[in-house]
Formats: structure tokens, C-alpha cells, sequence
């Protein structure tokens, strides 16, 4: 199962990029938990400075800009 974290304060891209690393999660079939971490003091301490942000699995991809479905889904390949 992979662990899919959005980290941003909950703002209108955050919330995109939930509902797109879901999708991207759902098309390619896998299992996974999707977590929102909104606390600035966590986001911090993945070493992200701009939101929104996704880790997979613990592992920050990408921040600071909104990925495609595509772009996801080779995160999660």
C-alpha cells in the first residue's frame, strides 16, 4: 500500500492535488492511504517550503506546483 501525503494548509490547490493524486492512485489500481498534513511546523519538516506539496511513501516528489494525473501516476509507477 502506498502512503500518499498532500502537505498545504488546505487551500484550493492543496485540495486539487488530493483529489488528483487519487485519481492517479485509483487509475493505475494500487492500494493506497491518502493523509492531509496541514500543520506548518510537519510540512516544515519534510523540508518543504512551498505548497502544495505530495511524498510518497515519505518521500517528497513534488512542491510548489500542481502535477498532472500523468506526472502522478510515474511518481506512484
Amino acid at each position: 500500500m502506498k502512503k500518499l501525503q498532500v502537505l498545504g494548509t488546505g487551500c484550493p490547490k492543496c485540495k486539487k492535488l488530493a483529489e488528483t493524486a487519487e485519481q492517479a492512485a485509483r487509475d493505475l489500481g494500487i492500494d493506497y492511504e491518502l493523509e492531509k498534513v496541514t500543520d506548518i511546523n510537519e510540512i516544515i519538516a519534510f523540508g518543504v517550503m512551498a505548497t502544495p506539496a505530495l511524498a510518497v511513501d515519505g518521500d517528497v516528489k513534488v512542491s510548489g506546483r500542481m502535477p498532472s494525473v500523468d506526472e502522478i501516476k510515474e511518481m506512484l509507477g
